[in-house]
């Protein structure tokens, strides 16, 4: 299996699930992660990536991290000071639509976002709200391309939109999609020769429907085009991934592969959770299994089950650790002198 791995967390792509299983992945095969300093939870976002924001990186010294995965904006030649050169570079994209409706409401509190009253609202007027020059302005627009390094606000040239999917192409070996995050698990667990318990996941950070609103096939219209540079990679890695799933795997044993990780979830979901699945924030019963809250989402968890043997408690409480008690967790054990 292969362990050097750098993840770029795109915000709001179900990127905090894919970081539950690089975290598993990691504490079962003891390996090291590069932490922000002092145990954050963010590399100094929103500035591109520096390797002095990681935690015990030492300039001029080989790279010592196997796994590179909390929130950055990428900047390639600094991120290889911090990885070895072997590593497998991967991110997820997520339709700009759907991005754009969970970044309002997640992040409602943001210069661009706060005084609107609604998205149709923001979007009839982007620039009667929306500052580039403001500190958090990236949120609302183009938050793919930003995550990425480049600049949300370039004028969109058929030019600058080849150069910036072939600077993505260049960097990165495997690109998932979070609408086919079952395939997207397939894709992954067969790029890195892992095995089908190390992607097995349940959905983390997810917020409950009632702060989804459906979109007019307008208002999708107007995302796209607010967000153009997030569509063009988008569309393009969208197509690459099903390019890829056709050569590599197939569609009929993707469709095995699929229906395999789904049997999988559906008998540790019997085995490890109380009642079917994921419950509001108010209803966890152990407050280290809470989720942070954020914006105006309502952030969804989950109970285990009681009396659980002690192995299969640690299985199943490692599936469910949301992401920040995680990264907490595993910072003290790979640092247990330095207190968080």
């Amino acid at each position: 299996p292969k362990t050097n791995i750098v993840f770029l967390k795109v915000h709001k792509s179900a990127s905090s699930t894919v970081m539950n299983v690089l975290f598993r992945f990691g504490e079962t095969h003891n390996l090291t992660f590069a932490f922000p300093l002092q145990g954050g939870h963010q590399l100094f976002y929103p500035h591109h990536f520096m390797a002095r924001f990681v935690q015990g990186f030492t300039p001029g010294k080989p790279p010592r991290f196997n796994i590179l995965c909390h929130h950055m904006r990428f900047l390639r030649p600094e991120v290889q000071k911090v990885v070895p050169s072997t590593a497998v570079y991967f991110s997820i994209l997520r339709n700009p639509v759907q991005l754009m409706e969970s970044s309002f409401v997640y992040y409602k509190g943001t210069s661009a976002f706060s005084r609107a009253r609604s998205l149709e609202e923001f979007l009839s007027q982007p620039y009667r709200f929306y500052n580039p020059a403001a500190g958090n302005s990236h949120y609302a627009r183009n938050l793919m391309t930003f995550d990425f390094g480049f600049n949300p606000d370039g004028e969109v040239t058929a030019e600058r939109v080849h150069l910036m999917l072939k600077a993505i192409e260049a960097s990165f070996d495997l690109l998932l999609i979070s609408e086919y995050f079952d395939e997207s698990m397939v894709l992954l667990k067969e790029t890195l020769c892992w095995d089908l318990d190390s992607v097995v996941y349940f959905p983390l950070n997810i917020r409950d429907s009632s702060t989804r609103s459906p979109l007019s096939g307008a208002i999708a219209e107007k995302i796209k085009a607010w967000n153009r540079l997030d569509w063009e990679i988008y569309i393009h890695f969208n197509r690459t991934f099903w390019e890829r799933i056709n050569r590599d795997i197939g569609r009929e044993r993707m469709q095995q592969e699929v229906r395999a990780l789904r049997q999988r979830q559906a008998e540790l979901a019997r085995v490890c959770l109380q009642g079917t699945g994921s419950v509001a924030p108010k209803d966890i019963k152990d407050s280290s299994l809470r989720p942070l809250q954020h914006g105006n989402a309502k952030i969804l968890g989950y109970n285990l089950k009681q009396g659980l043997d002690e192995e299969t408690e640690r299985m199943c409480r490692r599936l469910v650790t949301p992401e920040l008690q995680y990264s907490t967790s595993l910072y003290k054990k790979q640092f247990p002198q330095k207190p968080p």
